[in-house]
């Protein structure tokens, strides 16, 4: 069979039955012959990808295969547990979820699209184009045997003959169903008379299969006719495959000799030196890793060594460092496992430890003994505390100082008391318990001492506060100053990075395990340098420095980032040199409102200071005991007080109200107090006041002349010279003599009382003002009552008011009028502009002043005006001249000259005489009209002329009246 199909071809069809046809030439194009896996083992090629990816029966012979695995994949996706709904074929063979189950996608094949074949369909595209155009080029030979085609369609009609059951797949007589199919049962049952017919039955089945054996037979054979040139082709050229085998194993064992010696010679040795390399570092950074880990493990006692010395922040830093090495080195370390927890609730007490050490601080600087000195106490201890709460974020720790100045103010003033208690003999502590009565019973002296001595305790408390927050704030400052810089070196950092990363950097690197073979090489040479930069951050108290054995070994570094931590050294005002690190996370809002709220505390303190003062203040004038302080006690007391309030702005910066505002309620109440004595005094003595010329003792000419030098203020104590000197007789105010009366010098002095009291206390400046305005006008309205009114006829029992008590009153007032301008200036320099509105009661009273004293003017012509009109209304034209009424007249112009001359300045009396002389000309006149006596030269007219003459000559002759202008011509009536 084989030989009579060796020669013909195998027609092409494009049916799925198409015959192989004979190659042309057989030497040159054959299909690739695989070898049998038991024969022929898988030797390795010039390929690497193909090693050992296939199994080899030389090699796999005791190792379980891909090739082993026999299981029929139906049976093994049937899952016996599931209900049988065979509802169609998927859920029949795979299970009733087949249809609704989401197949998840492996994690370990990749996703196969369409462009993974894009490459494959581009080369074979070409090759099929190919392989069609010579498909219709070469047309198909007719050379073929039409009887084997013929032969072909009989023996598939033949196959035909045989049951589908037989050719399926999976045919198996183990299936029992399959097995009924092929042998039914029924024909061999021997069951009844039927025998003859199931034994025909059962041979006509034997039969039938025989045949169905045969047709296969026959196929098979007549198959292998068809291919037996192929089976005979390949059987020829096995053993020229083996010899083209058997040269390849030796060219290959001889390739591979060759490649064994090269990788000796010159691989073997470099390799070895770069693993060499590679291990040596992992050597050298698994010891790191280890003192690393040693120096790790000596934290806890290294923060009980700080805690112990008080360095919090020393402490916190290394707790940081720790916590940062645990994360990012030695993470995962099974030994360190509960380290990390155990560094938090470490810092936690750390927190609760400043809390109390700052608390502690606060006390002990606040409550030692205040002498003079300003000095910060342990300003180390505080700058390290201050730091060590800031990296903590406890930016409420100044009001544990606050608390505790509270505190320390009230223990102030105690001790105090209780110190100047035990030094007076007159109180009985055992009898007087209570601090505050004991504190009532001292005299003002005693008293006044203790509090000097409470503000100056009270100074320097508050300079020691200021001191302390100062270099608090200077802290806060420092380290906004160092955010500010590292925000600016940022920018910096980040522009020459910016710059840098535009040029190009050639780096020539070989990779071997994913590493520099650069950083193999030269990494333990590398580190050795960057180890002098890193190993401060590693290195503890405890901490042994890296051994020497080894020469290019590097020091104890890590890669971490805290290592690259940039601190700067600063300075604090007493001269303390802090480190301050980049790990002090605050805003500079925060930063700048705990530093306003130190400020802040600093105002607290003293409004702490004046709140303790005036609750002392307030406690010794319960019972009146300031009320009933003179002036000069009080002056003493606001002075003190005034100091204290000028010396707490200049400390802190800022005036505190509550001390100046008691000073200024008990200013208003020694104002009421002084006021009102004065007035009182002024009363008693008005009403005492018989308004004779009094002798101006030598002092209160000295006070008069130190006003004239234009300065207000009250005479010093009398000395030796000045009481040997006599009092004079009138008071010389700038040249002018003042004749007045003992009240009026009085008056002076308390109103110098006044105008000191301004100076003494500014700010009763105003209540003083009112104050002296109203004793002015109650002066000035008395006294018109008592002398102009003749008030003084009841009070003092005066017979009558004499023209030298008028003109006396006038002088008096004129004196008072004299200094209203200079008391209006002192007043006026020590009031605010908004305030000047007040200066307008000194214009209202020097009118009235004005208006009096012209009354008393007026007064002194009435009196005089009566006099004429009594006398001249019984002039008779007669002899003897001069007449007796002329002779009245004249005599009691002498005694009017005479009362008041001395007490009224020259042109006031001249002024008050041609008043008084136009007065008596007017009353001439009338009487003379009355008379019927004219200027007609006749006798009656000379003896009036004569009377007239008398008249002129006797006012004349009186002192300072000679130049006095009479006009007499006027008496007469003008001719018309």
């Amino acid at each position: 069979m084989a030989s009579s199909h060796s020669s013909s071809p195998v027609p092409q069809s494009n049916s799925s039955d198409a015959f192989f046809k004979k190659e042309m030439d057989a030497t040159k194009r054959f299909r690739p012959v695989q070898s049998l896996p038991d024969v022929c083992p898988k030797e390795p090629t010039g390929d690497p990808s193909n090693l050992c990816d296939s199994p080899s029966l030389v090699v796999d012979q005791e190792r379980w295969t891909i090739y082993h695995s026999k299981v029929n994949l139906p049976a093994a996706l049937n899952d016996p547990r599931l209900a049988k709904r065979e509802s169609d074929f998927f859920t029949k063979t795979w299970g009733v979820d087949f249809v609704d189950t989401e197949v998840t996608p492996s994690f370990y094949l990749p996703q196969i699209t369409k462009e993974h074949f894009a490459l494959y369909q581009q080369e074979i595209t070409p090759r099929e184009k190919i392989h069609e155009r010579c498909k219709n080029i070469c047309t198909p030979k007719d050379t073929f045997d039409r009887t084997l085609l013929h032969t072909h369609d009989k023996s598939r009609t033949d196959l035909e003959q045989v049951p589908k059951i037989f050719m399926k797949p999976d045919f198996a007589l183990e299936d029992s169903l399959t097995f009924n199919t092929v042998l039914p049962w029924s024909h061999f049952s021997t069951a009844g008379g039927k025998g003859n017919r199931d034994a025909a039955s059962s041979k006509l089945l034997q039969e039938k299969l025989s045949h169905y054996l045969d047709i296969v037979e026959v196929n098979i054979a007549h198959q292998i006719s068809l291919r037996s040139e192929a089976f005979f082709h390949a059987m020829t050229s096995q053993h020229e495959l083996q010899d083209y085998l058997r040269k390849t194993s030796q060219a290959v064992k001889l390739l591979r000799e060759k490649i064994s010696k090269i990788d000796k010679v010159m691989c073997e040795g470099s390799l070895r030196v770069l693993r060499l390399s590679l291990t040596r570092n992992n050597c050298i950074k698994a010891y790191n890793k280890l003192k690393l880990m040693a120096t790790v493990h000596q934290t806890q006692p290294t923060v009980q060594l700080l805690l112990s010395t008080s360095e919090f922040v020393g402490a916190l830093d290394l707790i940081a460092t720790t916590q940062e090495v645990l994360q990012q080195e030695l993470q995962g370390i099974h030994s360190f496992r509960h380290l990390g927890s155990q560094l938090c609730e470490l810092e936690k007490l750390i927190d609760k430890m400043m809390i109390a050490e700052f608390s502690t601080y606060a006390r002990n600087d606040l409550n030692r003994p205040l002498e003079d000195d300003c000095q910060i106490l342990e300003e180390e201890r505080l700058v390290s505390l201050v730091f060590g709460l800031l990296k903590q974020r406890k930016l409420n720790f100044y009001e544990i100082y606050g608390d505790e100045m509270i505190n320390t103010a009230k223990n102030i003033i105690k001790q105090c008391v209780v110190n100047t208690v035990s030094q007076i003999e007159e109180i009985d502590t055992e009898v007087v318990v209570k601090l505050a009565d004991q504190m009532r019973m001292m005299n003002f002296p005693q008293w006044f001492d203790l509090l000097k001595t409470i503000f100056s305790k009270f100074t320097i408390f508050l300079k020691r506060i200021k001191a302390t927050l100062n270099t608090i704030r200077s802290v806060v400052f420092l380290v906004l100053d160092k955010n500010q810089k590292s925000r600016d070196l940022d920018d910096t950092l980040q522009k020459n990075s910016a710059k840098e990363s535009s040029v190009d950097t050639e780096v020539a690197y070989l990779t071997h395990e994913g590493m520099f073979i650069s950083d193999a090489f030269g990494e333990g040479e590398l580190s050795a340098g960057a180890a002098d930069t890193t190993s401060q951050r590693n290195t503890s108290p405890n901490s042994e420095p890296c051994s020497s054995d080894s020469v290019s070994e590097p020091e104890c570094t890590t890669d971490s980032s805290s290592s690259k931590e940039q601190t700067s050294s600063s300075v604090t005002p007493g001269g303390v040199e802090m480190m301050i690190g980049d790990d002090m996370k605050l805003t500079d809002l925060e930063l700048v409102r705990l530093a306003n709220n130190i400020q802040e505390l600093l105002y607290n303190a003293s409004d702490i200071c004046h709140d303790r003062s005036v609750k002392f203040l307030m406690a010794r004038a319960k019972d009146g005991f300031l009320e009933k302080l003179n002036s000069n006690e009080f002056v003493t007391l606001s002075r003190l007080m005034e100091g204290f309030i000028l010396d707490t702005e200049q400390i802190c910066g800022r005036k505190s109200m509550s001390l100046r505002g008691a000073l200024q309620s008990q200013a208003n109440r020694f104002v009421n107090r002084f006021h009102e004595e004065r007035k009182t005094k002024l009363s008693l003595l008005l009403d005492n006041e018989r308004w004779k010329q009094a002798e101006v003792p030598a002092e209160f000419q000295d006070l008069v002349d130190s006003v004239s030098d234009g300065r207000i203020s009250l005479p010093e104590k009398k000395t030796a010279a000045t009481e040997e000197r006599k009092p004079a007789e009138f008071l010389i105010v700038e040249g002018q003599k003042y004749a007045t009366v003992g009240t009026v010098l009085l008056l002076i002095r308390i109103i110098l009382e006044y105008c000191q009291c301004v100076d003494n206390i500014p700010s009763i400046t105003t209540d003083m003002l009112t104050r002296l305005s109203d004793l002015l006008k109650y002066f000035n309205s008395r006294s018109c009552q008592l002398v102009l009114g003749a008030g003084a006829l009841q009070v003092v029992g005066l017979k009558t008011i004499t023209t030298k008590n008028l003109a006396l009153s006038s002088r008096c007032l004129q004196l008072i009028v004299h200094y209203i301008p200079i008391i209006r200036a002192h007043f006026e320099a020590r009031l605010q502009p908004k305030q000047f509105s007040m200066l307008r009661h000194f214009d209202h009273i020097t009118k009235d002043y004005h208006d009096h004293i012209a009354e008393i003017s007026a007064k002194l012509v009435a009196i005089m005006d009566s006099l004429f009109d009594k006398l001249l209304s019984k002039y008779e034209v007669k002899a003897p001249v001069p007449s007796a009424c002329f002779r009245n007249i004249c005599k009691q112009m002498a005694k009017m000259h005479e009362a008041i001359y001395d007490l009224l300045p020259e042109e006031q009396t001249q002024m008050l005489f041609l008043r008084i002389n136009a007065s008596y000309k007017l009353h001439l006149k009338r009487q003379l009209a009355h008379l019927n006596v004219v200027n007609d030269g006749g006798p009656l007219n000379g003896l009036v002329t004569s009377d007239v003459a008398f008249y002129t000559g006797n006012l004349q002759a009186l002192k300072g009246l000679n130049n006095l202008d009479l006009n007499m011509a006027e008496i007469w009536e003008q001719k018309r």
